[in-house]
């Protein structure tokens, strides 16, 4: 039996999907982070030794990190439909936004996360002109134009087919939601990239996706 050891509020709300989509008989255990620190529970650390989520067990396997997790879920249980076949333009595609979401996308949501944080947090008034100093020049120099470019590059990808690897939902799909997901927070997408606002209205409107948010709770990212 699977069991998926499920952190709210984070990446492993895409696990869940993908195992609904895998339409797998899964159990989940759930964990709530601490109120304070918005920090997962020592109790993971008992599952896996960096104490994150998403990781899951299968029998006595235990398997962490989203893509190696989905790498292993669909080569184990998928019966093709999720995964390109071997050989073509859309396998091509499929290993590259498979390491697209967390490899170069996600780096810049977390920071963007800790820039917000810094801009927001109270800071001694001799302090707070040079934390802005550096959060304008880091925001201006770095992070919105690399986030811009890369949402200006999944917006044209997505001018040209309905999903990511073409015309049929991928495990790749799955893996990229949160980034999407995570990048809707800081950016008005209808506004600016209705191609991916209108991807992520296809990705809620899946049975799985809502059977996974039946599942594993509220879901709401931190902004």
């Amino acid at each position: 039996m699977i069991t998926l050891h499920h952190l709210e509020n984070s990446r492993s709300q895409r696990i869940l999907w993908l195992l609904e989509e895998l339409a797998v008989d899964y159990e989940v255990k759930r964990y709530q982070r601490d109120k304070k620190t918005d920090l997962a529970p020592p109790e993971l650390v008992a599952v896996h030794p960096l104490g994150k989520s998403p990781v899951i067990t299968d029998g006595d396997l235990t398997v962490a990190e989203s893509g190696a997790i989905i790498e292993y879920l669909v080569g184990k249980y998928d019966n093709g439909s999720l995964v390109p076949a071997a050989g073509t333009p859309e396998r091509l595609a499929y290993t590259y936004w498979l390491h697209y979401a967390e490899g170069t996308f996600m780096p810049l949501m977390v920071l963007s996360l800790i820039v917000r944080r810094i801009e927001t947090a109270p800071l001694p008034f001799f302090v707070k002109p040079i934390a802005k100093s550096i959060v304008a020049k880091v925001r201006g120099g770095y992070l919105d134009p690399n986030v811009k470019r890369n949402l200006e590059y999944m917006e044209a990808t997505l001018n040209t087919s309905t999903w990511f690897c073409g015309e049929k939902l991928t495990a790749a799909d799955i893996q990229m939601s949160f980034a999407i997901e995570a990048a809707e927070t800081r950016t008005d997408l209808a506004r600016d990239y209705p191609k991916l606002a209108a991807y992520v209205e296809r990705i809620r409107a899946r049975p799985a996706y809502r059977a996974a948010l039946e599942k594993g709770g509220p879901y709401k990212l931190l902004a």
